[in-house]
C-alpha cells in the first residue's frame, strides 16, 4: 500500500495523568523478508492472487460471524453483514505534536507550544528493537492475523453472556483503529466497530505502517505521547527512537522492553499502580521479563539481560507541553505565533505542531536583561524596591531588527509590561505607557527633517494654545535664556516647551508619522481610553486628533516599539522592523528530518536622512555622561531620559520613568512604573528612587538599569567599538523657532562685539595701563587726568574698549580696567 502520513486523530493535552491515547496493545514479529505479507515480498499473482482474495473474504465473513455472535448474545446491533458495510474507514487525522522554540544559538530551548508532547517520527527509521519489544509486550502474533483477535471477540461475547468484564483483548491494529476513530466508550458496539475498522485498515496499510502509526500515537505515561517522547521521558533528552541499533545513544533491547512494558497500564489506577518503574518497580520488572521472554521466543534477542536498566527519574512538575511560561522568555511566545501567522502558518497548523522555530533571542543578552531588570537580581538597581515596582527592558540589534533580549515580567503568564496584551480571543486589552521626554527623539526627527535646526531658539514664556503654561518651562538653567533657548540645549536639559511648539508648528500628524517611520507601530488613542491607534493604517486627518503634547510624550507606546525606534537612530536612519523569528523548520514525515519552511529576510528601509540622524545623535551623545551613565570599555552611546507625571500631576510625583539609548550595535529601552491591586482593581502608584521618597526620574533608576544591562551585554557580545558619525549642521536658516534671535557671537575673551550685552565694568582700582590708542571713545570723560587719572565710572564703547580709567574725546585716556560679566 502507498505510504500515508504518520499519525491519527488528536489525543488531547499530554499532561501526566491523561490517557487520551491508545490504550493497551499487542504486537507480533515481522515475517522474514520474502514471506507472504512481509514488506518487500512479491505481490501475489494468478492462483496466489485468487487465494489471497478468498482468504480476505473468509476473514471478512469471520468478522461478520463474530458480530452476529455478539448480536445473538445480546449486544443489540442490527445485523452483522449490514454492520460491516455500514462502518466507514477514513484516513486518520494527523497526530498533534509539540513545536519547539529555540534561542538564536539553536541549542537553548526557550519554550514549547502544542497540545501533545509528541514528535512524529517516520516508521521506516524507528529502531527495530523498539517495534519488536512492543509486539512482544502487546501482540506477539501481530504478523499472523488480519487485524482482529477472534478469541478476544469470543471472550467479549462470553463475558457479556455471563455478566463478566466488558473489556476484551485487542490487537495492535484494533487499538490503533479505536484511537483513530475516536471510539472512547466501553461497549460492544464500540468493540465491533473497532474490529471492523481494524480489518479494513489491514487492507489499506502494510503491517509495518500500522505498527509505526501505533508507535507514534500510543500513550506511554509520563506525559509522553508517541515513541520519540517516550524514549526521552524514560532515558533522557539525548536519546532518540531513530538512532540505529549499535550506535551511540541507541535504545537497547532491554531499554525497549521497559518502554513497551508500560503500555499495558502506564499510570496508577484505583486497582493497580501501573508499570512505570517509578511507581511500581516490582510489577514493572515482572512485565519487563515477560516482554523479553517473548522477544527471545521470537528470535529478536539471543540472550536475556541480567539487570533492569537505569531509568530516568520522573519529574511530575516538569513542563511537557506549552512550556516556558515559568520564565521571562515565555512572553515572546505570542510574538512567535503572530509572526508564524504572518508567514502563512495559521493557528490550526500551529496546533498540529512538528515545528522547530529559531528565534532572535541571544541567551547572553537575555541573561543580561534579566539581571538588570529583575527586582530579585542582586545586580539590579531595582533590588531595594518592593514588588509593586514593575520593569520592562527590550534590546534590539540595529543592523537587522533582531530582538536579542526581552523582559516584560518574570514569567510568561502575567501582564507583559514591555509589549501589548491580548485576551484569549486575541483582542487587545492594554499595554504601553506614556514615554515622556524620551519621545522627543521622534519630534526631533520630524523637526530636523522639515528644516528646523538645533540652533533655532525657543521661548519658555510662550503658553499652550488656550493659555496654560507648559510643564517644566520654569526650571531653566543658566545655560538657557528663557526667551531664546537653543533647541540642542533644550534637548539635553529636557525642556518641554520647544517640543510643544514644534508639534504645533509641524502638526501632531508629522510627529506621529516620524515616530512610525522610526519603529513605533501603535500609540494610545487620543479620543478613546484603553484603545490604541495603528499608525500604519492611520490617515493624516486621524493623526491630527492628537494634541501638541505628543511632542513631549503624552501618549502611551510600548518598550518594544521604543527600542525599535532607538535602533533606527543608532543605525544612521535605516529602519529594520523588530522581529523574533529567524527561521522555521518542519519535520518531514518520511525522513524524520527537519526541512526549512521560512527564513528571515532582512530589508533595511531608509527612514531618515543620515545627516539629520547624525545631528540628533551628536546631541544625544551628551546625555549619558551628563546623567552618569557612560558605558564601560569606551563604547560610545546615545541616550534620552523621560518621565511622565503621576495621575493629574498635582502631587508633583512621577508615575512613569524611562531611559532609551544604545550603541551602534545594541539599542535598548527601559521603563519603570508601579502598581498594585486595590479592591480587585489595578491602581497605579507614584514612583520613588530606591530607599527614598524622592521622585524617580528617567535619568536615575531607569538610566542605571540601562547601564547595568548595556555593560553586561557588551561584555558578552564584545562588539566593535564603532563611533557615531560626526556632527552635521542641518536646517533651513529661514526656519526659526518662536524665541528671540540668538545673541551675537562672543569674541575670544567672551565679550560680545558690537552688541550691548557686556555689563558695565565694576573695577574701581585706578587704571595703570598704557594710554589707549584706539578710536575715539564715546563714553563720558573719566574723572582723573588723561591717562593717569583715577578710576572711571562709565566704560567707553570705542574699539578697543576703554577701561575704567579716564578717557577723553581723543580716545587717549587710560585703558587698563576689567569688564566683569
Amino acid at each position: 500500500m502507498g505510504s500515508a502520513s504518520v499519525g491519527a486523530a488528536p489525543v488531547g493535552a499530554a499532561r501526566v495523568g491523561s490517557a487520551g491515547a491508545v490504550a493497551r496493545a499487542a504486537v507480533r514479529p515481522s515475517p522474514p523478508p520474502g514471506a507472504p505479507g512481509s514488506p518487500g515480498s512479491p505481490a501475489p499473482r494468478g492462483k496466489d492472487q485468487a487465494k489471497a482474495a478468498k482468504k480476505r473474504r473468509r476473514t471478512n465473513l469471520l468478522t461478520v460471524a463474530a458480530a452476529v455472535l455478539v448480536i445473538l448474545l445480546g449486544a443489540g446491533v442490527v445485523g452483522g453483514a449490514y454492520f460491516f458495510d455500514d462502518v466507514q474507514f477514513t484516513e486518520p487525522k494527523s497526530e498533534d505534536q509539540v513545536s519547539q522554540i529555540f534561542a538564536g544559538d539553536n541549542k537553548t530551548l526557550v519554550a514549547t507550544i502544542g497540545n501533545a508532547n509528541r514528535s512524529l517520527v517516520p516508521y521506516q527509521r524507528i529502531n527495530p528493537l523498539i517495534g519488536q519489544a512492543v509486539m512482544a509486550a502487546e501482540d506477539k502474533n501481530f504478523h499472523d492475523h488480519r487485524g482482529i483477535d477472534m478469541r478476544g471477540i469470543a471472550r467479549a461475547a462470553w463475558n457479556n453472556f455471563t455478566g463478566g468484564d466488558q473489556q476484551g483483548a485487542s490487537t495492535i491494529t484494533q487499538q490503533y483503529a479505536r484511537h483513530a476513530a475516536e471510539l472512547k466508550e466501553i461497549s460492544y458496539n464500540r468493540k465491533l466497530r473497532e474490529a471492523v475498522i481494524a480489518r479494513k485498515m489491514e487492507d489499506h496499510y502494510s503491517k509495518d505502517e500500522i505498527l509505526g502509526r501505533y508507535l507514534n500515537s500510543v500513550y506511554f505515561g509520563r506525559g509522553a505521547n508517541g515513541i520519540e517522547a517516550a524514549v526521552k521521558a524514560y532515558f533522557g533528552n539525548s536519546r532518540s527512537s531513530l538512532t540505529p541499533p549499535g550506535q551511540k545513544g541507541a535504545i537497547t533491547a532491554s531499554e525497549a522492553a521497559v518502554i513497551a512494558s508500560v503500555i499495558k497500564q502506564p499510570e496508577p489506577s484505583k486497582t493497580h499502580r501501573g508499570y512505570d518503574p517509578d511507581n511500581n518497580r516490582a510489577d514493572a520488572e515482572i512485565r519487563w521479563k515477560y516482554t523479553l521472554n517473548n522477544m527471545l521466543e521470537k528470535g529478536w534477542v539471543t540472550q536475556l539481560p541480567t539487570a533492569y536498566p537505569k531509568v530516568q527519574k520522573f519529574d511530575p512538575d516538569a513542563c511537557r507541553t506549552s512550556c516556558g511560561n515559568d520564565r521571562a522568555t515565555g512572553k515572546i511566545v505570542k510574538y512567535v505565533k503572530q509572526e508564524l501567522r504572518a508567514i502563512g502558518i495559521d493557528d490550526a497548523e500551529q496546533k498540529k505542531g512538528g515545528l522547530r522555530i529559531t528565534t532572535t533571542i541571544n541567551p547572553a543578552v537575555q541573561k543580561a536583561a534579566e539581571t538588570a531588570a529583575m527586582r530579585t537580581s542582586s545586580k539590579s538597581p531595582l533590588r531595594k524596591l518592593d514588588a509593586t515596582y514593575k520593569t520592562a527592558l527590550v534590546a534590539i540589534d540595529p543592523a537587522n531588527g533582531h530582538v536579542l533580549g526581552y523582559y516584560g515580567g518574570p514569567d510568561g503568564v502575567g501582564w507583559d509590561y514591555a509589549g501589548p496584551n491580548y485576551n484569549s480571543d486575541g483582542d487587545f486589552i492594554g499595554g504601553g505607557r506614556p514615554p515622556g521626554s524620551t519621545f522627543k527623539i521622534y519630534t526631533l526627527l520630524a523637526a530636523l527633517s522639515n528644516g528646523y535646526g538645533f540652533d533655532t531658539t525657543w521661548d519658555a514664556e510662550a503658553k499652550k494654545v488656550g493659555g496654560d503654561a507648559i510643564n517644566n518651562s520654569s526650571r531653566l538653567q543658566l545655560s538657557c535664556d528663557k526667551r531664546r533657548c537653543p533647541l540642542d540645549e533644550a534637548t539635553v536639559q529636557s525642556y518641554n516647551f520647544p517640543f510643544y511648539h514644534l508639534a504645533a508648528a509641524l502638526g501632531p500628524d508629522k510627529v506621529a508619522q516620524a515616530a512610525h517611520k522610526a519603529g513605533i507601530q501603535y500609540i494610545s488613542s487620543p479620543t478613546k481610553i484603553g484603545a490604541r491607534v495603528d499608525l500604519a493604517k492611520s490617515k493624516e486627518d486621524d493623526l491630527r486628533q492628537f494634541g501638541n503634547e505628543i511632542g513631549y510624550g503624552q501618549y502611551a507606546i510600548t518598550a518594544l516599539d521604543h527600542a525599535n525606534g532607538m535602533a533606527t537612530l543608532a543605525n544612521d536612519g535605516l529602519y529594520n522592523k523588530a522581529h523574533f523569528v529567524k527561521s522555521v523548520q518542519k519535520r518531514d514525515e518520511k525522513t524524520g528530518k527537519f526541512k526549512p519552511v521560512h527564513t528571515e529576510r532582512i530589508r533595511a528601509t531608509p527612514a531618515f536622512e543620515p545627516d539629520v540622524v547624525a545631528a540628533i545623535d551628536h546631541v544625544l551623545q551628551k546625555i549619558p555622561g551628563k546623567n552618569g551613565q557612560n558605558l564601560r570599555a569606551g563604547y560610545e552611546a546615545i541616550g534620552k531620559s523621560g518621565t511622565w507625571e503621576y495621575k493629574d500631576g498635582k502631587s508633583g510625583d512621577n508615575g512613569d520613568a524611562w531611559w532609551v539609548g544604545g550603541t551602534k550595535h545594541l539599542a535598548a529601552s527601559v521603563w519603570i512604573g508601579r502598581e498594585k491591586v486595590v479592591k480587585d482593581k489595578m491602581q497605579l502608584l507614584p514612583i520613588y528612587k530606591p530607599g527614598t521618597k524622592k521622585g524617580m526620574t528617567g535619568g536615575s533608576t531607569p538610566g542605571d538599569t540601562w547601564k547595568v544591562f548595556m555593560d553586561l551585554a557588551n561584555k558578552a557580545l564584545d562588539p566593535e567599538r564603532d563611533k557615531f558619525p560626526p556632527n552635521v549642521q542641518v536646517g533651513d536658516p529661514e526656519k526659526k523657532g518662536n524665541g528671540l534671535d540668538p545673541l551675537p557671537t562672543p569674541d575670544d575673551n567672551g565679550c560680545v562685539l558690537n552688541g550691548t550685552v557686556c555689563p558695565p565694568g565694576n573695577d574701581n582700582d585706578p587704571g595703570t595701563g598704557d594710554p589707549g590708542t584706539g578710536d575715539p571713545g564715546t563714553g563720558d570723560p573719566g574723572n582723573g587726568g588723561p591717562g593717569t587719572g583715577g578710576p572711571g565710572n562709565d566704560p567707553g564703547t570705542g574699539l578697543p574698549l576703554p577701561g575704567t580709567g579716564g578717557g577723553n574725546a581723543g580716545g587717549n585716556g587710560g585703558g587698563n580696567g576689567r569688564n566683569n560679566r
